[in-house]
């Protein structure tokens, strides 16, 4: 199928970090069967800039490593049309402290963090026990995928 996934950033960063978060992007929305068509937006950023959103958005003073912004319901008259789902904002920083804390590639958080963005985007949520479950079920099923079934979500980094 044919998504569209916008990288931005707020600085240059390596094109592997963009290459990894828009497959791992891809092949979320590929495994929740998302419809052809549908868009979303990546953000790669720093510390600072994903504080600044957290603070205005979950009113929390300090940086995140993942943020996602679901989009909501299409404006009517727009059926058919590209179905945004909605931003993903990811801290760079972050990612590089997570992985190097669990031992794994910086390019592998950043696809770990763009899967989790996605499943938000799509509805999924961590708050619940039932719900954890079934969300880290799915994102477990996509990194395999991917081939990064020994990477791990950090419970205490995500605040999307």
């Amino acid at each position: 199928m044919a998504y569209t996934i916008d990288i931005q950033s707020t600085k240059r960063y390596p094109a592997s970090y963009i290459r990894a978060a828009a497959s791992a992007a891809n092949e979320a929305m590929l495994h929740q069967q998302v419809s052809e068509g549908a868009a979303l937006t990546i953000l790669l950023t720093d510390d600072e800039y994903i504080q600044e959103l957290n603070r205005q958005f979950r009113g929390e003073d300090r940086p995140t490593d993942v943020l996602s912004f679901p989009a909501g319901e299409p404006m009517p008259g727009n059926e058919g049309l590209l179905d945004y789902l909605g931003d993903i904002a990811i801290a760079v920083p972050v990612a590089e402290r997570q992985a190097s804390e669990k031992g794994h590639p910086l390019v592998a958080e950043i696809q770990l963090l763009a899967v989790h963005g996605v499943l938000h985007l799509v509805c999924y949520d961590h708050l619940e026990a039932d719900e954890k479950e079934e969300m880290w079920d799915a994102q477990r099923a996509i990194l395999t995928r991917l081939g990064l079934e020994n990477i791990q979500p950090t419970e205490d980094g995500h605040d999307d």
